[in-house]
Order: structure tokens, then C-alpha cells, then sequence
């Protein structure tokens, strides 16, 4: 088949692509999900700096996300406190309970560390947004 008889139509400008996340990393958060005791240290690289800590999972760094929460003071403070709770139920209104099938899109650090020494007690992550990764944390 020549090009004059390709049925396949070519876009006539420029085409945007989704960043894939690594499949494998998918699979590993995946792993350390059916158990929210779990964690594994791992560096990440994020455009062009690095961040390591203690890869945990949604399970767990909801719960500390909602424990930090409840810690927080100021007369706003009391509405914080469902919060997580209330991000959760909205997401599974908007897009669905995850299903066992589905891979996981967001990743989760306890006790990460950036490039510039910056600790954060609990982080959360899009994977799309990861160019790199290793399992342990630089010495």
C-alpha cells in the first residue's frame, strides 16, 4: 500500500502525547498497596532533581495525610478534619472505584527527601510526572 491509498487519516498539526508512567514502577506500588504496613526506600528522579524516601501506599499516606490534618490549628482547623475523607469519596464519585485491574497513576513517600535537603514528612506524586527510579537511597 502506498501513501496516496493510506486510509489513515495524518493530523495537520502538531500531535500532544500523555507522559506513559513506567509500567513497572506501576506494578510495584501496586505490590506494596496489599499491605499498608509496607515500605520500600526509593530514589526518584522528577525533571532533573531527585527525591528519596519510603515508597508507601494510598492506604497508608491517607491515613498520615488525615493524622497531619487533625494537628493543624487555627479557627479553620475543625474543617480539615473530614477532608481526606471527603477527597477520597470525590474521586471515586468522578472517576470510579479503582478497580483490581487498573494501575495505579499517583505514587507515595513518607520521610521524603529532595535534591535541596527539604524533608516532607508525606508526599504524594503523579507518576506520569517521574523520568526515573531506583529502588534504595543514595548513601
Amino acid at each position: 500500500m502506498n501513501a496516496e491509498q493510506d486510509p489513515t487519516p495524518r493530523p495537520s498539526g502538531p500531535v500532544v502525547t500523555e507522559p506513559v508512567p513506567d509500567i513497572q514502577l506501576q506494578m510495584l506500588i501496586r505490590l506494596i498497596g496489599q499491605d499498608p504496613q509496607a515500605a520500600l526506600p526509593i530514589t526518584l528522579t522528577l525533571g532533573g532533581s531527585y527525591l528519596y524516601g519510603d515508597l508507601i501506599s494510598h492506604q497508608a499516606w491517607t491515613a498520615g495525610w488525615a493524622h497531619s490534618m487533625r494537628r493543624v490549628e487555627g479557627s479553620g482547623a475543625q474543617l480539615l478534619e473530614r477532608f481526606p475523607e471527603l477527597v477520597d469519596q470525590a474521586v471515586i464519585d468522578t472517576q470510579g472505584q479503582q478497580g483490581p485491574q487498573e494501575l495505579p497513576q499517583w505514587i507515595h513517600l513518607r520521610d521524603a527527601t529532595g535534591s535541596a535537603g527539604v524533608i516532607m514528612p508525606l508526599w504524594r506524586g503523579r507518576l506520569a510526572d517521574i523520568s526515573g527510579w531506583s529502588l534504595g537511597k543514595p548513601e
